[in-house]
This record gives C-alpha cells, sequence and structure tokens, in this order.
C-alpha cells in the first residue's frame, strides 16, 4: 500500500469535491493531519453520516470548533471532578466512622449481607460480586500509584501504616473509577450524597442519579483528556435513563434531555455549576461562551452543515436555562 504526501492528500481532497489549496491550508492539513483532522471530522457521530462539507476551511472550522469546545469544557469540568469526589469522600467517611478503606468496604459498601430486607438471592450475589470487583480495582490503583511513586501512596506503606485511607485513595481515581465506587455504595449512602449535593431526587427511586451522572461526565472528560471529538458527542457509552433525563427536564426547564448533543452534555456542567453554588454570573459567562463559539462555527461553515452539527432548537434551550439559574 503506497501513502501519499501533503501534495498527494490535497489531490485526493479535491477529487472528493473538496476545495483546498495554497500554502495556508496546506500548512493547516500538515498541523491537524489527515487522519487525525480531515478523517475524523469529516462525519457527525458516525462514518455513515457525511458532512457536506465543500472546503477545507469548513473542515478546519470544525476541528477548530471542537478544540474551542474542549478548551471551554476542561475547566469546569475538573472543577466539578475535585467537588464531587469531595462531598461524596466527606459523606463516605461520616456514614463509615472512619478513614480507613477496610472499614469504608465492610460499612457502606452494598454486600450480600448488607442488602434491604427483601433483596433476593440473585440481586445479593451481584452486589458481592460487585463488592470483589470494586476491591480489585481499589487494590489495583494502589498498585499503580506505588508503582508509579505516587508520594500519597508511597508516604504510607513506606512508613509502615497498616493502610492507605480513603481520601488517598481517591487521590489515585479516574473519574470511571470514582463513579463505579459511588454505585457500589448501599442505598442510604448514596441517598444521602445525593442529598447533600442536592440533586433532585424526586424520580431517581434507586438513586442511581449520583453515580449515572458522573458516568455521562466522564465520557466527556475522558474524550476531552484525550483530544477525541466531543462536538457531536460519539464519546457517548450508554443511553441515559428516564431519571438522568426527567431530572434535568424538571430543573433546568426544558421540553426533553437526551444526551445527543453537546448542548445536553452543556446543560448537565451547567446543573452541577448550579448545585455547587457557582455564582450565577459565572454560569451565564460559561453558557454565553458556549453560544459564542457556536455562532461562530455557524457563520464559518455552509447551511448545509450548520444543520447537521447545531441543533435547532439549541439556543431556546439555552435561554431557557438561563431563566432557570
Amino acid at each position: 500500500m503506497s501513502y501519499k504526501t501533503t501534495d498527494g492528500l490535497m489531490r485526493h481532497l479535491r477529487s472528493n469535491g473538496i476545495a483546498i489549496s495554497g500554502s495556508t491550508q496546506k500548512r493547516r492539513l500538515m498541523n491537524t493531519g489527515y487522519f487525525h483532522g480531515y478523517k475524523g471530522y469529516r462525519f457527525f457521530k458516525h462514518s455513515g453520516n457525511r458532512l457536506p462539507f465543500v472546503s477545507y476551511d469548513e473542515i478546519y472550522a470544525t476541528i477548530q470548533y471542537d478544540s474551542a469546545l474542549k478548551s471551554l469544557l476542561y475547566g469546569k469540568m475538573m472543577f466539578i471532578e475535585t467537588a464531587v469526589k469531595n462531598i461524596a469522600l466527606e459523606r463516605i467517611l461520616i456514614n463509615s466512622n472512619s478513614e480507613n478503606i477496610s472499614d469504608m468496604l465492610d460499612k457502606v459498601v452494598s454486600s450480600y449481607y448488607r442488602a434491604p430486607a427483601g433483596t433476593s438471592v440473585d440481586q445479593k450475589k451481584t452486589f458481592q460480586q460487585n463488592k470483589l470487583n470494586l476491591q480489585k480495582s481499589i487494590q489495583s490503583n494502589l498498585a499503580y500509584a506505588y508503582k508509579k511513586n505516587n508520594r500519597k501512596i508511597t508516604h504510607f506503606y513506606n512508613k509502615g501504616y497498616e493502610e492507605v485511607p480513603v481520601w488517598a485513595l481517591f487521590e489515585t481515581m479516574t473519574m470511571g473509577d470514582f463513579g463505579y465506587l459511588v454505585s457500589c455504595l448501599t442505598y442510604d449512602v448514596r441517598d444521602d450524597i445525593s442529598k447533600t449535593l442536592g440533586l433532585n431526587v424526586s424520580y431517581d427511586t434507586d438513586r442511581e442519579l449520583i453515580f449515572r451522572y458522573i458516568y455521562a461526565l466522564k465520557d466527556l472528560r475522558n474524550a476531552i483528556a484525550h483530544n477525541a471529538v466531543v462536538f457531536d458527542t460519539r464519546f457517548r457509552s450508554f443511553d441515559p435513563s428516564p431519571a438522568m433525563k426527567q431530572c434535568l427536564k424538571q430543573e433546568m426547564g426544558l421540553p426533553y434531555v437526551n444526551f445527543k448533543t453537546i448542548g445536553d452534555y452543556v446543560l448537565l456542567m451547567v446543573y452541577y455549576l448550579k448545585l455547587l453554588h457557582v455564582p450565577k454570573t459565572e454560569i451565564r459567562m460559561f453558557i454565553r461562551d458556549f453560544e459564542k463559539v457556536t455562532e461562530q462555527y455557524r457563520k464559518s461553515v455552509n447551511t448545509a452543515v450548520a444543520l447537521k452539527v447545531i441543533h435547532p432548537d439549541q439556543s431556546a434551550r439555552m435561554d431557557a436555562v438561563k431563566k432557570c439559574l
């Protein structure tokens, strides 16, 4: 198989109906890459849904839009992750009355013998398996952190402590690992964390919102961290539960929520910023910045592309959310 030079790739693009020429566009193609850039951004969500680009400028504008979104969302995402972890950590320590991992596992994690009355045997077995999986995940995190000479972990082992405290464990956990730990907690502890955070649990009978929203945010967070495509939500790894949709509809004054557009993930972040008592002026600025980069993108591509990428009621939905702050 022969490879193509940048000039050859430009000829290939022209043969596929994409206008590209000149040193500026050649440099942009070199910088963004044909495979990461053009092939990564030429479709919306899946390869069968091609975006009707007519010039390389539109492809470049799409890459720039995606980069602008990641820059906008990164700081707020890190803030939300840290804050939610800290709230969950405090409630876990209080409910277990200890900072020891073993006490957390024994007192606040669901298991065969720590299941509500009336729980089926099969469900008890599921609880126990989840606990065992959690223990394995925790040990794996600690082993990796120790291997990498993470001082928050090596300090305790090298000084002869019997255990690493829960708070130090939290410092090593990915957002996905954190979400799984929360999912393994007993109903009462998940209820406590949910209410401390301020989640609307009216539709959350099983108290699953607290970890399902973490999983949703985790998908976006990882896409941002690994410079993957975010503008079309192809990072989404699971379907939202009815409670996830109903809660945001109720709290944000929206007609629907489906997590099929990047706007819905922005709305979820706005909900969390509101729960975390971020000043309204800061949240409104965040929404306006999202609207600004989206409008700049709209003006940079042809109408057919804009209609595919930007949901037609996005502006109205953002206006509705501003009124709920």
